[in-house]
């Protein structure tokens, strides 16, 4: 059967991590969440100290990203990969709200990007991968033989958001969520590389009003049609 290369875009909290695992487990690709890749940095920029709420020492970042190795490793008890910083597993500590405060400044550094998309593009040499972001099919992934571009409301984006880190047992506000949400949204719309857009032939997946299983097998009869005009 032919592979093809699947490109998840979209606003952040539109559940396309969790989708993105999903078909790629139905058609036993590669998951990449591209996402966790730029969180690993702006979790070491935290811990070195290079960003906080009224300072962001850009220069210092760029030179030590020789320094930041990230790599995935699958989890069998969880069933997907989880993200490790230098050998040591941050996947909860990229997932905090800290974090998701900072990314989307640490995304719109281009050599952050460029070190991030090679890598990327190298994953998907050989197709057979699902990635999830915010330029993978206008950048990452501009030949995917499939594009989606998912979105919802923000306040309903946020109170998933708000939910998870309270199953999670963080302590966090609704509103601070919402904040956080439509901050990152101005931030991911507006920088200067590789803005969050939808690529020309992607397809809008809006699910607002969708179940995670509504969800689920509309994109998986997309991928079919896809994998039915590849042959």
């Amino acid at each position: 059967m032919n592979k093809i290369t699947i490109a998840i875009d979209g606003y952040s909290s539109t559940g396309k991590s969790t989708v993105a695992k999903q078909v790629a487990k139905t058609l036993g690709y590669i998951y990449v969440d591209s996402g966790a890749m730029y969180r690993v940095v702006t979790l070491y920029a935290i811990q070195k100290g290079l960003i906080s709420t009224d300072d962001f020492n850009k220069e210092a970042l760029i030179y030590q990203l020789g320094n930041i190795e990230i790599s995935f490793q699958f989890n069998p008890v969880l069933g997907f990969a989880e993200a490790y910083l230098n050998g040591v597993n941050v996947e909860k500590r990229i997932r905090t709200l800290e974090v998701s405060g900072y990314v989307s400044k640490i995304a719109e550094v281009s050599e952050v990007r460029r070190k991030l998309v090679a890598i990327q593009q190298q994953m998907g040499e050989d197709k057979g991968v699902v990635m999830d972001g915010r330029d993978i099919g206008t950048v990452v992934f501009p030949n995917a033989a499939l594009k989606l571009f998912m979105t919802a409301t923000a306040e309903e984006r946020a109170q998933r958001r708000y939910k998870e880190l309270l199953e999670r047992g963080d302590r966090v506000t609704y509103e601070a969520v919402l904040k956080n949400v439509t901050e990152r949204d101005y931030i991911d719309t507006h920088r200067e590389d590789s803005p969050l857009i939808k690529a020309k032939d992607a397809i809008t997946i809006d699910n607002s009003n969708l179940t995670l299983e509504g969800q689920y097998e509309k994109i998986l009869q997309l991928v079919r049609l896809t994998l039915e005009d590849e042959e």
